[in-house]
Order: C-alpha cells, then structure tokens, then sequence
C-alpha cells in the first residue's frame, strides 16, 4: 500500500446483531453517519455480496460522491467495501468480534493508487501519507462513534 493502513478497535455494548444491522440498514446511514448526507441504491434487494451505492459525503468542506461496493461478506461477522475514483482505490472492513456481553468492532482502510495514478499522484500519496493517516484515524474514530451510538439505542 502506499499509504500505511490504519485501524481501530472499540467494544460496543450492543449485541454482534444489533451492531450489524447498523452498518447494514443502507436507508438510514444519513442519519446515523456524521458527514453522510445521502445513499442512492444502485441495486435492488437485501444487503448483500455485491450490492453497491453512491453516497453523498463531506470531507474537507467539501461534498463529494463515492460509489462503494460489498466485495467480501461473511453474515454477522464482517463486511468488506470497496471504491475507486481512479486515481485511488480505497477498502474498509469492519469486523464484528462478540463480547459477552457486547461486541468488538474493528474498522480498517486502506488506500492505494489506482489504475489510472499517475507517477506525480502516486509520489504525493507518499508524501502526504502522514496527514492522511491522522484524518483517516479522525474520520474511523468519528465512524466508530457515530455506529456505536445507534447499536447503543437501537430497539
């Protein structure tokens, strides 16, 4: 990778099946997610393998549009997504461990240069690998938060 991956831990005390429904209830992200204004579907059906969509987020005082993707799924366990722009292709995980009570979630991502990443883009993901790696630790914190919160109160 060329920028280093970054990773974090915190215990919920909420039920694996509660926190998963969390991070799998699509139609509620906005209003769950700091920074997340809207989600469009792009499929139909369930939270599935595969099932992708554009989500409409701040990042730096901007809005911009993502388009994910679940690439790895594994029922009350873990779910992997994964986007690209071009110039970079970013992976989150998050991994549901249960705690009796309560459960562990890990979030991981990582960045790298896309397909399209020119030498200029690939040497300033280098270079600036450090102040991405504290916004993204931020970002995971505030995501982590932002989870725990809804698993915590959910009915």
């Amino acid at each position: 990778m060329a920028n280093p991956s970054q990773s974090l831990s915190r215990d919920i005390a909420a039920e694996p099946a509660r926190v998963w429904s969390v991070l799998t209830d699509l139609e509620r992200v906005p209003e769950i997610m700091s920074g997340v204004s809207g989600i469009e579907r792009l499929d139909d059906g369930p939270f599935r393998l595969g099932t992708s969509w554009r989500e409409t987020r701040s990042a730096v005082g901007r809005d911009g549009i993502h388009e994910r993707t679940v690439t790895e799924l594994q029922a009350l366990g873990l779910i992997r997504v994964e986007e690209s722009d071009g110039t970079t292709r970013s992976a989150t995980t998050y991994k549901l461990e249960a705690l009796h009570p309560g459960t562990r979630l890990t979030i991981s991502h990582e960045d790298e240069p896309g397909d399209e990443a020119g030498t200029l883009a690939k040497v300033a993901m280098k270079v600036m690998a450090p102040v991405e790696h504290q916004r993204a630790k931020r970002s995971l914190t505030s995501h982590m938060d932002d989870i725990a919160t809804a698993a915590e109160s959910r009915d």
